[in-house]
């Protein structure tokens, strides 16, 4: 059995089995915000075009990409259960909370929904992936604390993997994001996908690596 082969088999393994058809049938659907929709530069440039494109390579792999710019952790907690009817996803990324801290929603309403989303997502039979954030410190840092905890805390209440902090590497580089300041430009994608890829879990991660790993 070949490293791929094993690889799947690990993650197959953690759920249960009824979700699953074939490997062949390996469906991630990604719920997040602008960050994931590809925000001002062309669909095909965005990290989650890459991240399908680098999975096809490997295998038959179904990518369902819900990302809407504005949403929020509330937004998606509605959309979540028709999306797992409609597309019974085995891999969820949840992308979501930055819109919320812009429109100042108390934290523990955003802990409650990201919580929700995590549990849905289980009872559906998927494994989940959590993209954390962090928010500039004009917000105050009670709030910055609070925000940046709730990723943490959903995580380990919840025993899923957590990237903490996606746009890591990125933020900080003015010539990696757009003029806006909040949105990661094209030549950025690259670097998201790297770090989505740094924290997801071993198994998923030779999928996503291929063969050579």
């Amino acid at each position: 059995m070949n490293a791929r082969a094993i690889a799947l088999s690990l993650l197959l393994a953690c759920l249960p089995q009824a979700t699953y058809a074939s490997a062949d049938a390996f469906t991630i659907l990604i719920l997040g915000d602008s960050i994931s929709a590809a925000y001002g530069m062309p669909e095909e440039s965005g990290w989650v075009e890459l991240f399908k494109q680098r999975l096809q390579k490997q295998g038959d792999y179904r990518m369902i990409n819900a990302s809407i710019s504005g949403e929020t952790t509330g937004g998606g907690l509605r959309r979540l259960p028709k999306l797992l009817q409609d597309y019974q996803p085995n891999l969820v990324i949840v992308e979501l909370g930055a819109n919320d801290a812009l429109r100042g929603q108390p934290t523990k309403l955003m802990q409650e929904n990201l919580s929700s989303i995590v549990q849905l997502s289980k009872q559906q039979g998927s494994a989940v992936y959590m993209l954390g954030m962090l928010i500039p410190p004009n917000y105050g840092r009670k709030y910055l604390e609070q925000f940046h905890h709730v990723f943490k805390d959903v995580a380990k209440q919840e025993d899923i993997a957590l990237m903490p902090f996606f746009l890591q590497d990125v933020a900080t580089n003015d010539a990696l994001m757009q003029a806006d300041g909040l949105h990661p430009n094209a030549k950025a994608q690259p670097q998201l996908l790297k770090n989505l890829l740094s924290k997801l879990p071993a198994s998923a991660l030779l999928i996503a690596e291929g063969e050579s790993h």
